[in-house]
Order: C-alpha cells, then structure tokens, then sequence
C-alpha cells in the first residue's frame, strides 16, 4: 500500500502541479528551472532558486505580481504557471530584446536590465516630467553608496569591525558565546502578516537554522556549515537545497552575522573609503566586503559602534536582485550585545523577526540544522 501511495502521489505532482518528473538516476545535480517547470523559454539553465529570484526582479522592475503576468487562476495551482499568458509572453519577448541589447551594444556586460526602463511601472514613461524637473530630488538611497577615490581610508574597514567588536561587549565575551536558541515571532507574506511563532538555532562553527511556525506549514532556511536548504509551503519543490551564488551567500552572510567573532574572517576584499552616508538621520561608517560571489555592504553606527544594516546583491540571469537587513533592538545574551529584531527587505516583500528570548550557549540538536523534513503530503494520508 505505501508503494502505491508513492506512485500515486508522483502523479498528482505532475498532474497537479505542473512539476516535471525527475529520477534519482537522471536528475542534475542542482535542479535546473527546466527540470522543474514546463514551458521555460529564455531562462534555462538557471538553478530553481536563481529562477525564482529573476521572477521577484521581474516583479520589482515592472511594480507587478504573479497574478499580472501569469492571471488569477495561477493561486495555488503551480500547473497554470506554465500556461501562456499576453503579458507573459511580453516578457519574453523583452528578455530577449534586454539580451541583444547587452550582448551587442556592451560586449555581453549587464548593462541594461527591465528596471532600466520600467522603474516599477508597468509602462515605461517617454515623456520628460516637468514636476520630476523642478522639484527637489528624492534622498539619495544610502545602499547606493559607492566608494569615492577623494574619500579618506581612515578609518580602515578593519578598524570599524573591530570598533564593532568592542561595542558589542569584546573580544573575550565575545569568544565565550559559542551557540544559543532564540525564541520569537515572526510576520511576513506567508504568514499573511500576521505574527506567527519563530525559532533560531546558531552555532559558532557556522551551523544556523531559521523556522517560522505559519498556519500553512513551516517555512524553514537551514545551514550545516556546508549545505544549504530551505523549505516553505510556497515553494515549488518542497525542499530545495541552494548552490553557491545567490541566495547560498545569504545563507553564509547570515551565519557569520550571528556571531560577531566570526564576522572580519568571512568576508574578503574588505574596503573602506565611502562618502558619509546616513539611515534614519544617523552617520553610518560603510564596509564593503565579498562572501562567496556576493558584494555585501555593512552599515555602523558611527556613534555606537553597532551593526545598522547588512546590505547585498544576489545576482541573476536578468539583473541584481537587492537583499537588505536592518539590525536593532539591541540587547545581551552573556555579555554580548546582539540585534532581537530584523527587519528583511528583497524584492518580493518584507519580513520581521522578533526575538523574545536568547538561551546561551546549550547544546543544539543538529535536526535543527539540517536538511528540513517535510510535512507528509495530504494524498498520502488519505491513501493510507
């Protein structure tokens, strides 16, 4: 009985859910968007996750949701996504268009993306705007800093990461935090923004799982110092581990976050020398560094020492896609200062994490890092 559910189940995914077969002996090794979706056009090739975030690009660039480019009977039916849609189909052909225009006026260079144009209009404007003419411009965005040759090198990014260091409580107590389990709510698009229970599990060697508790089931990013998976009942695929690149960085970003010892030893090419720049009218010192193949900028205070902002680029097939962290509500955990509240802003909504209760250092289970388990599928049940 429990071969047959298996066998049935495979065919409901299909059926149901638009998802292409795939065996344990023909799969690749990470899963392409194509091995996943039927009828991708210009974005093969691409890992699952990758395609995702361009989707979240697209909705960025153009200000739109699924639904208006692939229309209302795509909700919770993943089957529909593959059908063509008018708008879907401009987009293709603007893919395609985006591309030529790269590869012939610069050289392959990603020099032209949607947002280009678009500017989170669904119409790109050809007109000039007089109001826009004449009127103050909008605050520089502070994300968009960049490095100025006239800018002084002092302080040097070493020596603001190790002003963080002290500011967080030093090096010692630092040093002494070796894991700790958080407890708190959560609020985001999938739990329909209402707060939701959240648990976080951290250890120094790198290891970190993330789960918010929805009412849909639990969304879940988990880390084990080498894999990466995430898990959530919005997703295509149920568990899908991440590959270097993209948001596999954010994973590594995230963990060495957690502990600020381990902060100046996971980044690389650490640069200082920005203009002053400022988030909610207070100076911020900017670090600029690499994790794995991400560009990541981080903001401190340049009173109190403390980690504002984590600020990085996950890059995809059709443009950068932004990804950016805002750390406060300070308070110790053993000695050590760390952020209980977090508010996450990408291109496909906001989220906050806040945290109730840190437990220092006690031992984690590693179930609590490790490759998600999903929930058993309804069919299944019911076959049983």
């Amino acid at each position: 009985m429990k071969m047959q559910a298996r066998a049935l189940f495979t065919a409901a995914s299909v059926m149901l859910l638009g998802i292409l077969p795939a065996t344990a002996q023909t799969a690749p090794k990470p899963l392409m968007a194509e091995d996943v979706f039927s009828n991708v056009q210009e974005l093969k090739g691409i890992p699952v996750n990758q395609f995702m975030e361009t989707m979240g690009f697209f909705s960025a660039a153009l200000g739109y949701n699924c639904t208006n480019c692939h229309g209302e009977e795509v909700q919770g039916n993943w089957a529909k996504y593959a059908d063509d849609f008018p708008v879907k189909n401009t987009a293709v052909r603007m893919i395609r268009i985006v591309n030529s225009i790269n590869k012939n006026l610069f050289g392959g260079a990603q020099a032209v993306t949607c947002y280009t144009c678009h500017r989170g209009t669904p119409v790109p404007k050809v007109v000039p705007s007089l109001v826009e003419q004449y009127t103050a411009p909008p605050a520089d965005d502070p994300n968009e800093v960049q490095l100025s040759a006239r800018a002084p090198k002092i302080p040097t990014a070493e020596d603001i990461l190790n002003r963080y260091l002290e500011a967080v409580g030093g090096e010692k107590k630092v040093a002494a935090l070796t894991s700790y389990a958080a407890t708190g709510h959560y609020d985001g698009f999938d739990s329909y923004h209402g707060q939701v229970p959240a648990n976080l599990y951290a250890k120094v060697t790198g290891e970190r799982g993330l789960v918010a508790h929805t009412t849909n089931g639990d969304s879940v990013t988990n880390y084990d110092g080498h894999n990466a998976w995430i898990m959530g009942p919005d997703r295509p695929i149920s568990v899908l581990q991440l590959v270097p690149g993209g948001d596999f960085d954010g994973v590594l970003m995230d963990s060495a976050l957690a502990f600020p010892g381990r902060l100046k030893s996971s980044l690389t090419d650490l640069r200082s020398g920005f203009p002053a720049t400022k988030i909610d009218n207070r100076l911020m010192n900017v670090v600029q560094g690499m994790i794995g193949g991400s560009r990541v900028k981080l903001f401190f205070d340049k009173e109190t020492g403390l980690l504002t902002r984590m600020f990085r680029y996950s890059k995809t097939i059709v443009g950068s896609v932004p990804v950016q962290v805002d750390f406060s509500d300070y308070r110790e955990v053993a000695g050590v200062k760390l952020p209980f509240k977090w508010l996450n802003t990408w291109t496909d909504g906001q989220s906050t994490y806040q945290w109730d209760e840190m437990k220092p250092n006690v031992a984690i289970d590693p179930a609590s890092y490790g490759k998600p388990v999903p929930p058993e599928h309804p069919v299944i049940k019911q076959l049983r």
